[in-house]
């Protein structure tokens, strides 16, 4: 579901996806910038997967980690990255 057009009503429950449509591109830049997901080297739909997961895994673990040691900024693997 695009935006509105010049002109027209706003369609309905727009209200309810604006903040989930920015939710949504937020965990996607997540996924492409800190996760790779863009390079992820599989050779098989299986293959990508389980490397998609991963890297799912991975950054779940660091949000849940950050989170319980207090740090100011859960969603970050800058400290992970080596």
């Amino acid at each position: 579901m695009g935006p509105t057009r010049k002109g027209e009503p706003e369609r309905p429950g727009a209200e309810l996806f604006k903040p989930l449509r920015q939710v949504i591109e937020s965990v996607n830049e997540t996924f492409k910038g800190q996760l790779d997901l863009e390079q992820h080297h599989g050779r098989t739909p299986a293959g990508v997967v389980a490397r998609i997961m991963q890297r799912v895994l991975t950054l779940t673990t660091a949000i849940w980690h950050n989170d319980q040691s207090g740090q100011p900024v859960l969603r970050s693997l800058t400290a992970y990255d080596h």
